[in-house]
């Protein structure tokens, strides 16, 4: 007998991927496809999954091969059963400014973090199609909204992967299908990709503005599987960054303009030679968290509704200003 669900997760070797199969395994005692490129590594998180009460199987694979994802699908499937939650976290990036950027490296960002997860939602679709249930959870950014300077690659594939979502949520509308996707917008998060991504800039690459922990992360992950939304934004800084962008995205650009450059640099020089995981996994640096330990952020979760609400009133309080100011030049233009 089944004693919990039956979930894949993507990225689970590190960060935020990691910490969500962790916390899959530790409160649902779920049993769990563990993907990711790096064998060693998810043999560790196996480990703790188990010692947490949960199952893994270990599936070593590049999210960018369609064909290996529904392959390790048919294998999580043959051993715990039909799949019930469907997590995409995998991604890669690349540090540096447009002009610093190589074909080769526009490619590879896009073929992880935007194909992968699109391959990962097609081969969930043909395991819960077919029995008319099922969760996908797809592990967004404020950055699908707001895009910022030196990470162009990036932001460009999150931006691609919320179209992608969006068409398809609107033909399982169409079909009156009970397969759920849902995404999860996640503020600046402290994960080894500081770690460990490419990089063109002189300093070390740091997350920008106020940094969540993978568990709690993770903890809103599950969350959302449970309790599938349109979409979940995560942390006040995200929601400030999804809605000024709504709203004032010209002042957004100049804002980021004077300090994002900065936001994302550490002091410390960006050593000469680091090995990178854009095409291959640095063995050794697979952990949940990053090296920025501060204090922990209150997660704060906005649903769908939520955030309609916020942009109400916050469009009603610009509306009201803007109206006021045409009022006062036009009482001093008489």
């Amino acid at each position: 007998m089944r004693s919990g669900p039956v979930v894949c997760i993507t990225g689970a070797s590190a960060g935020v991927g990691r910490a969500t199969a962790l916390a899959f395994a530790a409160r649902r005692q779920a049993s769990i496809g563990l993907i990711a490129r790096s064998r060693d590594a998810l043999e560790e998180v196996r480990h703790e999954v188990e010692r947490l009460g949960g199952r893994g199987l270990v599936l070593p694979l590049d999210v960018a091969d369609a064909d290996s994802l529904s392959t390790a699908a048919g294998r999580v499937e043959d051993a715990f059963g039909p799949i019930d939650v469907w997590v995409n976290s995998a991604m890669v990036t690349v540090f540096g400014p447009v002009s610093a950027l190589t074909p080769e490296e526009l490619r590879r960002v896009t073929e992880v973090t935007y194909l992968g997860s699109a391959y990962g939602v097609q081969t969930a679709l043909r395991s819960m199609r077919a029995r008319d249930q099922g969760t996908i959870v797809q592990v967004g950014s404020a950055l699908a909204y707001r895009s910022i300077p030196l990470q162009a690659a990036y932001c460009g594939a999150k931006h691609a992967i919320m179209g992608f979502v969006d068409s398809l949520r609107s033909e399982l509308l169409r079909d009156g299908s009970r397969v759920r996707i849902t995404m999860v917008q996640l503020p600046a998060v402290n994960t080894p990709q500081f770690e460990w991504a490419r990089s063109h800039m002189p300093r070390r690459a740091r997350p920008m503005g106020k940094i969540f922990q993978p568990e709690d992360v993770a903890q809103a992950i599950l969350h959302a599987a449970e309790h599938p939304k349109r979409e979940y934004w995560l942390g006040a800084t995200a929601v400030e960054a999804i809605l000024g962008d709504a709203l004032l995205p010209g002042i957004g650009d100049r804002y980021l303009a004077r300090t994002a450059v900065e936001g994302q640099e550490t002091d410390e020089r960006e050593p000469p030679g680091r090995p990178d995981n854009l095409f291959q996994p640095v063995e050794g640096l697979h952990r949940t968290s990053g090296r920025f330990g501060q204090p922990r952020h209150r997660l704060r979760l906005a649903s769908d509704a939520g955030a309609v609400r916020g942009v109400a009133l916050m469009t009603g309080l610009l509306l009201a200003g803007g109206l006021g100011y045409l009022l006062r030049n036009a009482r001093s233009a008489r």
